[in-house]
């Protein structure tokens, strides 16, 4: 199923490894991640019903972790809203995090979008980061801190 979503075109394009990712990779990288103590892999599920998945990743043993995530190609508008509130929640009271980062690609403007709604402050654009084979783009970089999240959460 992950992979599926994993290797939907509306997913790839906007990962830095946009190929079409084999059984084989993904069976090896799931193996190593599913052990690994610094990844937290989610799946984002509305009434038993599969619709996201979501991974922490902490950096250099603190409690700073890179977040990603995708939605499954039919899941309905408005999924990516509640897993990120819900992704974000689980990472900053479950997992205790004190500050989540992202990264999104300069050509995907939704994620950037997204990441200003749910509260992610710009922390800089590292320009001709990324090379998709023919071009070079722009990588966005964001944070948000858990008291951040705290103050927005209640908000909401």
């Amino acid at each position: 199923m992950l992979l599926n979503w994993r290797n939907h075109p509306d997913v790839r394009r906007f990962m830095y490894s946009q190929h079409e990712i084999s059984l084989v990779e993904h069976t090896r990288w799931f193996a190593g991640a599913s052990v690994d103590p610094t990844r937290h892999l989610l799946i984002y599920q509305v009434a038993d019903q599969p619709l996201g998945f979501v991974s922490f990743r902490q950096l250099r043993g603190a409690l700073v972790a890179e977040w990603g995530f995708y939605l499954a190609p039919d899941a309905p508008r408005g999924t990516g809203s509640a897993l990120g509130r819900e992704a974000l929640d689980y990472g900053f009271t479950q997992l205790g995090l004190h500050k989540v980062c992202a990264e999104a690609l300069g050509y995907n403007e939704r994620s950037r979008h997204f990441h200003a709604k749910l509260g992610f402050v710009q922390e800089g654009i590292l320009r001709d980061h990324y090379f998709d084979g023919s071009r070079y783009h722009a990588v966005h970089c964001f944070g948000l801190l858990a008291n951040e999240w705290s103050r927005s959460a209640s908000e909401s």
